[in-house]
């Protein structure tokens, strides 16, 4: 099953951007597919692995601030071809 996840990392510190450089870096060392924006980062690929890759670096990423939030979204489909329509 092909899965996308849209995750939005917040260190809640003043030295948040070099965390959230670190957390992309490492998604994007992981294999998977990995598309950045302004607001989120989007991972591509199938269930079981995008969730081992995510498990392991929201807990890296986690033990490596004092304080912060991460949201993600997951829709059960590869969207990573995506293009709009309008």
């Amino acid at each position: 099953m092909e899965i996308s996840v849209e995750l939005t990392f917040s260190p809640l510190q003043d030295d948040f951007e070099q965390h959230i450089i670190n957390f992309i870096k490492n998604l994007r060392a992981c294999g998977l597919t990995v598309l950045e924006n302004p607001l989120s980062t989007q991972v591509y690929g199938a269930y079981d692995e995008v969730m081992k890759v995510l498990n392991a670096e929201i807990k890296i990423a986690f033990e490596l601030m004092d304080r912060g939030l991460l949201f993600m979204k997951i829709v059960k489909s590869d969207r990573s071809d995506y293009e709009p329509h309008f």
